[in-house]
């Protein structure tokens, strides 16, 4: 079990993590025709969204209660109230999530008494859905505010089953992914259940809003893609729910007691063992073989394990990142026998002590750059705000995790089952074959090549 080593300072000095209210937007863009308005300054909107739009270069829906001095002083209750209508009048949205900011939750702001005082003011809007969620950015990370606007949203519109217990005979499979999960990460996830006959309704789903697709429209105001809204009111026809990433816990807990379907747990979907043990629940939930193309996948990654472990058994590594993110990093570089000698989260979270190292430091890129350089890593994953640390340190970076604003394609990248992995293993490998010290230049002896050059010299000059 690893130990968890608290902060020990008064402040970030190189941030590493991404706020909770942007985790929360995040979670709100993987619903179709959502917007999310973030109360709070509109700095603290526009920071979200050049992060937002540099990682997925997609335009971002968001809007903001634009709170000033005077709102945060006298109250900004009203912000939210004329926010939410001028939404409503425009744009006609399904879902509202509004999410709070620091400087909402430091003045104290009643989000909930808010939408109620709305929903009596304007009735006429009482077709779009509000979820509004507590993620002051003081607090937490991109994951945590990412898991409780998915707690927010099932229990808001997530009706008590009359009848609990699911539906044996459904084809359809509800899938629960955390933050750490990128758009071409869900694609690969729900290809992975349809090739069991089984209908994935994934919540929420940016593979469907933030993938990168040309949309007919040239402008919309909304989520282009996604999960409908109507589907969960149906999460009860499910013949079982799987859970991808620790971070979801609480969801999962009150998705479960809403429904009653049977659910299945998974920390994460790297490595060997971890994609395994999803597609045996696969197999059992849908009462079919594994496909061959899965089983070929797997022999694959098999062969990529043994390719790649030349080049990073006994590596030392350092990861930075959100706690699931760093579990299952953690996991697939000690399943190939490096040594994961540093491990820096922004946040703590119970699924810390399981990572695989003598100790996780609750901290920043300040604690990252030192530990490394003091542990000798040879290689850090992590962010793109690793990138300065890694060059500062002489090693490579491996880029996982949100945001990635200095490449392109993050969205589309696949990290998890057989192929994601195998992919990730290459990468890490690839990443060591350069930096690994130039060979030795080949032995040219002075007498069999500097002597024929002069032989032939002096021939030259003799005739």
């Amino acid at each position: 079990m690893a130990e968890i080593i608290k902060r020990n300072k008064a402040l970030a000095v190189s941030p590493l993590k991404a706020s909770q209210t942007m985790g929360a937007a995040l979670a709100f863009l993987g619903i179709k025709d959502t917007i999310a308005m973030l109360h709070g300054a509109q700095g603290c909107t526009a920071y979200g969204k050049i992060f937002l739009i540099g990682h997925f270069r997609e335009p971002v829906p968001l809007q903001t209660t634009a709170m000033d001095q005077v709102s945060t002083v006298m109250g900004a209750d009203t912000n939210v109230v004329e926010g939410l209508a001028t939404i409503c009048a425009k744009n006609a949205p399904a879902l509202i999530g509004l999410p709070t900011t620091g400087l909402a939750e430091t003045e104290g702001s009643d989000t909930a008494g808010s939408v109620n005082v709305f929903r009596k003011e304007h009735p006429e809007h009482d077709g779009t859905a509000i979820v509004a969620v507590e993620t002051p950015d003081y607090a937490g990370s991109l994951e945590a505010g990412f898991a409780k606007a998915v707690t927010a949203m099932i229990d808001k519109l997530v009706p008590e089953a009359e009848e609990k217990g699911g539906d044996p005979a459904s084809d359809r499979v509800t899938v629960l992914v955390n933050g750490a999960l990128s758009p071409g990460d869900i694609e690969e996830v729900k290809e992975i259940v349809e090739a069991f006959g089984l209908e994935p309704v994934v919540l929420p789903d940016l593979s469907g809003s933030l993938d990168g697709h040309l949309a007919d429209a040239d402008f919309s105001p909304l989520t282009t893609g996604g999960t409908d809204i109507a589907e969960f009111a149906r999460l009860h026809e499910a013949r079982a729910t799987l859970v991808i990433g620790e971070s979801l816990s609480h969801a999962a807990d009150l998705l479960a007691a809403r429904t009653g379907v049977p659910e299945h747990r998974f920390a994460h979907l790297m490595g060997l063992d971890a994609v395994d043990a999803f597609i045996d629940t696969l197999r059992r939930i849908s009462g079919r073989d594994v496909p061959a193309r899965l089983s070929r996948q797997r022999a694959q990654l098999q062969d990529a394990m043994l390719d790649a472990h030349f080049h990073l058994g006994m590596v030392k590594m350092a990861v930075a990142a959100d706690p699931d993110l760093l579990k299952a990093y953690g996991a697939l570089v000690h399943g190939m026998g490096a040594e994961l000698s540093v491990a820096v989260a922004p946040s703590n979270a119970p699924v810390l002590k399981s990572v695989p190292c003598e100790a996780v430091k609750i901290g920043d890129l300040e604690d990252l750059e030192k530990l490394s350089r003091a542990a000798g890593v040879e290689l850090v994953i992590g962010n793109a705000h690793c990138a300065a640390t890694a060059e500062r340190l002489e090693v490579p970076l491996h880029r996982a995790g949100f945001p990635q604003f200095d490449r392109m394609g993050a969205p589309a990248k696949v990290s998890v089952g057989y192929r994601g992995s195998r992919q990730v293993l290459f990468d890490l490998g690839n990443l060591m074959i350069e930096a690994e010290p130039a060979t030795l230049a080949p032995y040219r002896s002075i007498y069999a090549q500097d002597g024929a050059d002069d032989a032939a010299s002096s021939a030259a000059e003799g005739m």
